[in-house]
């Protein structure tokens, strides 16, 4: 894992409706994303809400000042980070974590570490992500690198079906 990330699997609780249930109606689901007594952020900056659909990809940036923590609400996603940061004991890896409907993460992306995503479902990738400052559209704390970098390498058209099952394993082995 890269030096910095953090990964907070989520909690998951059944929702409980205020109107009686239909027998073979679908429950909903309740989760704490975000809270002020776990050190994620180090000050709140701003959410932003972002809608991706099936294999568009959205990568790679950058910031200098701020950290971000990224939600999937909905859909599925591969998220790739590839550290940047030269005094990082993970100087130049690069990681991916599934994330999305079934696997809820909240993911801290801390400044120097590129990061994008691609979404891998047939339901649009809902993303919300929190980070510590404010967008300033006059100065803004992105920096830009393209999806296909040779610097980072990264293969977008792999078989993620796959490689998410791989995943999961170790996961639950590790649980």
């Amino acid at each position: 894992m890269i030096d910095g990330v953090k990964i907070k699997q989520m909690k998951v609780w059944e929702d409980i409706p205020d109107t009686p249930e239909e027998e073979n109606q679908k429950k909903g689901f309740l989760m704490e994303v975000l809270r002020s007594d776990e050190d994620l952020l180090k000050k709140y900056g701003q959410t932003t809400f972002t809608v991706a659909y099936k294999d568009t990809i959205k990568a790679f940036h950058w910031h200098k000042k701020q950290d971000d923590l990224w939600f999937i609400g909905s859909g599925k996603a591969v998220i790739v980070l590839h550290d940047m940061r030269e005094e990082s004991p993970t100087f130049g890896e690069t990681q991916e974590i599934f994330a999305g409907e079934g696997d809820y993460k909240l993911v801290l992306i801390p400044v120097g570490v590129a990061h994008g995503y691609k979404a891998l479902s047939e339901e649009p990738v809902l993303l919300f992500y929190h980070t510590t400052e404010a967008y300033n559209p006059e100065n803004p704390d992105e920096e830009r690198i393209p999806y296909n970098d040779p610097k980072i390498d990264y293969d977008w058209k792999q078989d993620f079906g796959a490689k998410e099952a791989e995943v999961a394993q170790v996961d639950e082995k590790e649980a």
